[in-house]
């Protein structure tokens, strides 16, 4: 069996992109990589954000996933020498989870020996995820629009049609994911719900064609960001820029806190930048620039003769 050092390289995502909650999200040009190998018992060198979450041997989800996964399965548990770089923010809404639940489970397939496919993967970590839209966009990049059809995700990748540029405004402190939707109500109105119907379509079809000009309707949404937006303070100060000066669009990241802005290609950053600067006023703010990423996760096998 070949037990070979597995490289992986999972970006941050942005999910709900407004009304497509659960279901749509956008994967972006910040990663998470992994480097494994086993070893004769743990050990993790972790380098890049959050040093201190990464790079524990105690209260590791990415060291949790693993074992469950093996455990579940019933494969022999083998030790790993991790080196692990994180460029994805954790608990600001960019897909933290989902990206190290992925990288969990891809590593019990290969070291468990279960030889699992992509789509396989995919199913088994959006299971633990509870939802598919990060996993799915984490695993196969573009604008992915995912589901639930029975116990399997059924996911599918748009490459978007245009380069449009992202903004990420994060405040200083995390918000966990339980608490963001514990203020989303459990019920909606028809008119709410068919509201939301025809922005997803729309975003989608912006998205597969590059009209950037209707994204800032296609993002408007009433089913969670007008409840979340009291635990995510940053959204109501920034949403006023959606479809202004070349920003395309506002949305809440995931469940939040942080905030995505979509601009124009031309759009000089340091110019949305000091948009974002003057609307959150004296909140203070981290704005990461980046990109759509439009390729599939990296998940590559290095041969043990060679390793």
């Amino acid at each position: 069996m070949n037990k070979g050092r597995l490289h992986l390289r999972l970006p941050a995502t942005s999910a709900n992109l407004g009304p497509g909650f659960d279901a749509l999200a956008l994967a972006l040009t910040l990663y998470l990589e992994i480097e494994a190998v086993p070893g004769k018992e743990y050990g993790i060198r972790a380098s890049g954000r959050n040093v201190d979450v990464c790079g524990s041997l105690e209260r590791n989800l990415l060291l949790f996933t693993y074992k469950k996964t093996l455990e579940k399965y019933g494969a022999e548990e083998v030790p790993l020498a991790l080196e692990v770089r994180n460029g994805i923010p954790l608990g600001m809404g960019c897909g933290s989870s989902a990206a190290t639940r992925l990288a969990g489970v891809a590593l019990a397939s290969h070291f468990g020996g279960f030889g699992w496919d992509r789509s396989r993967i995919l199913t088994e970590a959006s299971r633990l995820e509870g939802h598919p839209d990060n996993t799915a966009a984490c695993w196969l990049g573009g604008f992915t629009v995912a589901c639930w059809k029975g116990d399997e995700v059924e996911a599918v990748s748009l490459t978007p049609r245009a380069s449009w540029q992202a903004l990420v405004v994060m405040p200083q402190n995390p918000l966990p994911t339980t608490l963001s939707r514990k203020v989303v109500p459990e019920t909606f109105s028809r008119a709410d719900v068919v509201a939301n119907l025809q922005r997803v379509a729309l975003l989608t079809a912006a998205f597969a064609t590059g009209h950037g000009e209707m994204l800032a309707t296609g993002v408007e949404d009433r089913l969670h960001q007008p409840y979340r937006a009291e635990v995510c303070p940053l959204l109501k100060m920034l949403l006023p820029l959606s479809g202004k000066d070349d920003v395309l669009s506002v949305t809440l990241s995931g469940a939040g806190p942080s905030v995505l802005l979509l601009v124009q290609p031309g759009f000089h950053i340091d110019a949305a930048k000091k948009l974002v600067l003057q609307h959150t006023k004296d909140e203070p703010v981290e704005i990461i620039e980046c990109g759509m990423q439009v390729n599939a996760a990296l998940c590559r096998v290095e041969d043990a003769a060679t390793s």
